[in-house]
């Protein structure tokens, strides 16, 4: 019901950018710009956990593209849904090549889930509004993607706002699961998991855990004279998208390969 009342709002009321403040639009051309306009690149989290996937970002999380985050998540802008999704699916783009599989396969998008205490305190589900948002946005760029809602919290986990990294991942650590079916879901396509934000990777490399438990990973065979082995075979590790991360992901360089780091707190 509280979703569905903002739906109507939002079409009846003043809309003011979820950026700026801009009035009577919902997101102005500097924020949107923001928001998409720098192209993903591959992040990074300093200390990095193990299991974390390659993880693509659109954007740094700051300043208008903080604010738009927030305001979809925490202040029901729906409609920012889209732009959101835009976003993300220029990450998912990026990350598809670090996903295994052929390239002709379907994306798989595999939303990282929020608490049902969040979800009913928030009246919706924002990552999976955002990645519903970028699997349209990617058909209509002529992949074949959808969204696969596959994993959820085997049991409770503290709020993320006041724990450090190491707390965050220790609190985080065995709380996800694969739903009944899902691993038969997942050998149709390519595996991206996706959410709205990382920082420390916590939530990503507990996702990737959780996939890797109903999957095992299969390393191909060596063959001598075939470069990169025989044929794979079980589950490839899959690839992360996200909206945003912290900006030192953006300007600061790891290694010559570009990885990057950050730092911040998460979900």
């Amino acid at each position: 019901m509280r979703g569905w009342w903002r739906e109507i709002a939002g079409l009846v009321l003043p809309v003011a950018c979820g950026g700026c403040g801009r009035p009577r639009t919902e997101l102005c051309p500097h924020c949107r710009a923001e928001l998409t306009g720098r192209g993903p690149r591959r992040v990074r989290p300093l200390p990095e956990p193990a299991g974390l996937p390659v993880v693509h970002a659109a954007a740094p999380y700051a300043d208008s593209v903080r604010s738009v985050l927030l305001a979809h998540k925490e202040r029901g802008a729906l409609s920012l849904a889209g732009p959101l999704g835009s976003a993300l699916a220029s990450a998912v783009e990026a990350a598809a090549g670090h996903c295994g599989g052929s390239g002709t396969s379907p994306l798989l998008l595999v939303p990282v889930p929020s608490s049902r205490r969040s979800v009913r305190a928030r009246g919706h589900d924002p990552t999976r509004r955002v990645a519903l948002a970028a699997a349209g946005r990617l058909r209509r760029r002529g992949w074949a993607a959808r969204v696969i809602p596959v994993l959820r919290q085997r049991r409770g986990v503290a709020d993320q706002s006041g724990l450090g990294a190491q707390g965050r991942f220790a609190n985080l650590a065995g709380a996800l699961e694969v739903v009944p079916g899902g691993a038969r879901l997942m050998e149709r396509g390519r595996v991206v998991l996706v959410d709205d934000l990382m920082t420390t990777g916590a939530s990503l490399a507990e996702a990737a855990r959780a996939l890797s438990a109903v999957r095992p990973v299969v390393h191909p065979p060596f063959i001598p004279g075939l470069e990169g082995g025989g044929v794979e075979r079980g589950f490839v590790h899959p690839a992360a998208a996200v909206v945003a991360c912290s900006p030192s992901s953006f300007d600061i360089n790891r290694n010559p390969r570009a990885t990057c780091i950050v730092a911040g707190g998460e979900r």
